[in-house]
């Protein structure tokens, strides 16, 4: 129905208002805003001097300039934009920000805004940019002789979901052992199955930027453990220095640090690569490869149950697919991926499965799969007999390969402590293995590849004596706030690894002395004939 007279003249008035209102307000960004985008999440400015801030961008009006803003909407005080230039050929651009001089330290997050010819803001880029000058001043929140990593999340959000992901810097003091990493944008998110449920979270980092933090080999996603249940705070460790010397393909490294989380120490955890498809991680071909988890908790999205064996938890094993991704797993490739584990399952539990030939050996590793039993058999890891956290690989049209190891917090335990009080070699009867000892070839390798690594294995003693010398002063802090003896109610009243009440030296030691006597369990039951 059309309005009245005075219904029309009102609609006219409102209408007049509201444009008279938008003139005074701030102008809105057309489309073209997000065809500006960042090309890195940090900068650092020598003091008195200059850097660049690269940006992508098309359809740039002629005669534009670039500003600085910063979260509130101000403008930056400490550094300016001097100048923009353009890569020939290419639609990067670089802004050259020169520091002002007047401030010894400061760590701000900006955007880029382009403006046009008639001073008027055209377009802005979504994400900001840390911009550094002057070395990193870290508070002296804790110092127990390992790297702090400072996490503020924007706004102090308490990071509760591992959905939900929150805009936040990372910055790394390497406490006179490391090099220190200046602040960068990043987003965190909670992360883990089991351990997601305990009061300490474990976390889940993801920047824009590839960094090499403390040493390690540079990536984009990585992974801070709490380690909550783990009274000596190092089983995570142990597990990757003894992976670590076999001939595994790649395994995680990972550093022990402090956390510092929007201010308030939060103590020890362990900063890990993740486990994921990268170049200097699992480096298969990001077409043709395939990185599989066995996982009892079924809650991966692309995810099958192959009926060849019963695991503790489930009718059937597990598998899921981690990468490709669930939105860039065509039908055909997810077709390919579940016929190769199903023919290779069908082979193992066959009659001939032990051929030469045409037995497992034509679609496994064998090689990698006796190192990775050998890892687990060492630490006496269960996860591999439920299974979870269980990794596989396959590159193009190879084989499928074992690992990487992942996930020990609950290893090198006396096993009266769990429900299923299991004791001497605890996983010939897991996942494919049950099937892969009944073969008298694959026995006499794993038994020759034990005798080879025995050396290496035996010094991991004491690298348990140094992670205990080393984490002292930290599990002095983090115990005061967290106590793993809470997972009795996971474990029918029962403690997990048995340790969780004893004080950090004894758990140590304890940790130690099962370690060794895994060693001459693996040795007699290896003992070549």
């Amino acid at each position: 129905m059309l309005p009245g007279r005075h219904g029309l003249l009102a609609l006219i008035l409102i209408c007049c208002l509201s444009a008279s209102c938008k003139k005074d307000s701030i102008e809105e960004v057309p489309e073209a805003a997000n065809r500006v985008t960042l090309l890195a999440s940090s900068v650092t400015l020598p003091r008195g001097g200059s850097a660049c801030i690269q940006f992508r961008a098309s359809g740039l009006p002629d005669g534009f300039s670039v500003s600085l803003r910063l979260r509130d909407g101000g403008a930056p005080q400490s550094f300016s934009v001097t100048g923009v230039s353009k890569e020939a050929g290419t639609d990067v651009y670089a802004a050259s920000v020169s520091d002002n001089g007047d401030s010894p330290f400061y760590s701000q997050e900006v955007c880029i805004e382009v403006i046009d010819g008639n001073g008027a803001r055209c377009s802005s880029t979504s994400d900001f940019i840390c911009v550094n000058c002057g070395a990193a001043v870290f508070p002296s929140t804790v110092d127990t002789g390992i790297p702090v990593v400072y996490i503020n999340t924007e706004g102090h959000r308490p990071i509760d979901s591992r959905g939900i992901e929150l805009q936040s810097t990372l910055s790394i003091s390497g406490s006179g052992i490391y090099e220190d990493l200046q602040p960068c944008i990043c987003s965190v998110r909670g992360r883990g199955n089991s351990s997601w449920n305990w009061d300490k979270k474990p976390l889940k980092i993801s920047l824009r930027d590839r960094i090499s933090p403390l040493g390690m080999p540079d990536g984009s996603n990585w992974v801070m453990l709490a380690n909550f249940v783990d009274r000596t705070l190092m089983r995570n460790l142990v597990a990757m220095k003894v992976s670590s010397l076999t001939s595994l393909a790649w395994t995680p490294h990972c550093v022990p640090v402090e956390l510092v989380l929007n201010g308030s120490h939060v103590g020890n955890y362990l900063l890990i690569e993740q486990v994921e498809v990268d170049r200097n991680r699992v480096d298969i071909s990001r077409d043709e490869g395939f990185l599989l988890e066995l996982d009892f908790h079924y809650d991966n999205e692309k995810q099958w149950l192959d009926p060849h064996l019963t695991s503790l938890i489930i009718a059937g094993t597990p598998f899921a697919v981690r990468y490709p991704l669930p939105d860039s797993l065509d039908a055909a490739r997810e077709t390919y991926i579940k016929d190769y584990i199903s023919r290779t399952a069908d082979t193992i539990y066959s009659k001939g499965f032990a051929d030469p030939d045409t037995g497992y050996g034509k679609w496994i590793d064998i090689d990698s799969f006796i190192d990775y039993w050998i890892v687990n058999e060492t630490l006496g890891n269960l996860d591999i007999s439920s299974p979870g956290s269980v990794f596989l690989y396959k590159d193009g049209d190879g084989k499928l390969f074992a690992g990487p190891c992942w996930d020990y917090d609950w290893c090198l335990t006396e096993y009266a402590t769990l429900v299923q009080e299991w004791t001497g070699a605890v996983n010939s009867y897991a996942f494919w293995y049950s099937r892969l000892f009944k073969d008298a070839e694959f026995i006499r390798r794993v038994k020759l590849r034990v005798a080879e690594l025995m050396p290496g294995l035996q010094e991991v003693a004491g690298y348990i004596d140094d992670c205990g010398s080393l984490l002292a002063a930290s599990a002095e802090l983090n115990f005061a706030m967290w106590n793993p003896g809470v997972d009795r109610w996971r474990n029918k009243g029962l403690l997990i690894n048995g340790d969780e009440n004893m004080p950090f030296p004894e758990a140590v030691a304890k940790l130690r002395d099962v370690y060794v006597r895994r060693l001459s369990l693996l040795e007699k039951y290896s003992k070549t004939e």
